[in-house]
């Protein structure tokens, strides 16, 4: 449905009238290349982003072209990105709307002339505040079952989240969970992935687009029987779709680099839930005194 200058409120229509943007990329996913689906990925969780970014700051956060960006557009429909981010402001400000009527009345964080230092502050905020609205109770709950019970935890965090996989593993370690760590292709992480059975469970945390060795250590441990629990910024990834178990957290960020303040907020509420369900884990960490 391309678009033309006579005809660009009609050539909408499909996506205005019974579907938000986010719901009509969702929508078509399987129909993009794997170029034009990081594109859709990082449009569907960071809308907020999206209404207010140049095409070329939006290919940078999804590791494309802007090239790319436009030729996402037109197969959506639209004649050029500035179309498409004209429908991302439209359903970003309903969703402001939206969550102004519940507001409580309390005043912004900082003013409207934020610093640097100021919006990046804010933007954490706002990244734990959008994970806790998206937290689904039930799945989070069924994750922390999944590790509590588990003979063993591997957790698979390559390159920016890689830290992040370790602390994991530390916090697990603290609740005497016998937990391996898989950050690369080395031939000791490959042993580690080759102890996958059906008692143990594998967590995969990426950021951006699924890492392969993520992917492909997904896969392994469905094969193996293994229950997968993904942790991932983008709910339409590869990670997302593979595991039983998927949790999202905001990355959103005016930096040059991605938030990982709620992926921190959620790895520990993961950890307290065990902790939490298992009476018995307090004595073996009483003299660390955790706050």
């Amino acid at each position: 449905m391309k678009r033309t200058a006579s005809s660009s409120t009609t050539a909408l229509a499909p996506i205005v009238d019974h579907q938000t943007l986010t719901e009509y990329i969702q929508s078509r996913f399987d129909e993009f290349s794997r170029s034009q689906k990081d594109v859709a990925q990082y449009i569907v969780d960071h809308l907020d982003e999206v209404a207010f970014q140049t095409a070329e700051e939006l290919a940078r956060r999804a590791n494309t072209s802007s090239s790319t960006v436009v030729r996402f557009s037109q197969a959506l429909g639209f004649h050029g990105f500035p179309d498409l981010q004209e429908q991302a402001r439209e359903e970003y400000r309903r969703r402001v709307e939206a969550r102004g009527t519940g507001a409580t009345g309390s005043e912004p964080l900082f003013g409207l002339d934020q610093s640097p230092g100021e919006a990046t502050i804010a933007a954490d905020h706002q990244a734990v505040e959008e994970t806790a609205r998206r937290l689904s109770r039930s799945v989070l709950d069924q994750a922390v079952a999944e590790i509590g019970k588990a003979d063993r935890v591997i957790i698979v965090a390559a390159d920016q989240v890689a830290y992040f996989g370790t602390y994991l593993r530390h916090l697990l370690m603290l609740l005497g969970i016998q937990t391996d760590i898989v950050a690369s292709h080395a031939q000791e992480a490959r042993a580690r992935l080759a102890r996958l059975d059906e008692n143990a469970v594998l967590i995969g945390i990426t950021a951006g687009r699924a890492h392969p060795l993520v992917v492909r250590s997904l896969q392994l441990a469905r094969h193996r029987r293994a229950r997968t629990i993904a942790i991932t910024d983008a709910t339409l990834s590869d990670a997302a779709q593979l595991a039983h178990l998927s949790l999202f957290y905001s990355s959103n960020s005016p930096a040059f680099v991605r938030s990982h303040v709620a992926l921190l907020s959620l790895l520990q509420a993961l950890a307290q839930g065990v902790y939490a369900n298992d009476g018995s884990r307090a004595d073996r960490i009483r003299a660390y005194r955790l706050k």
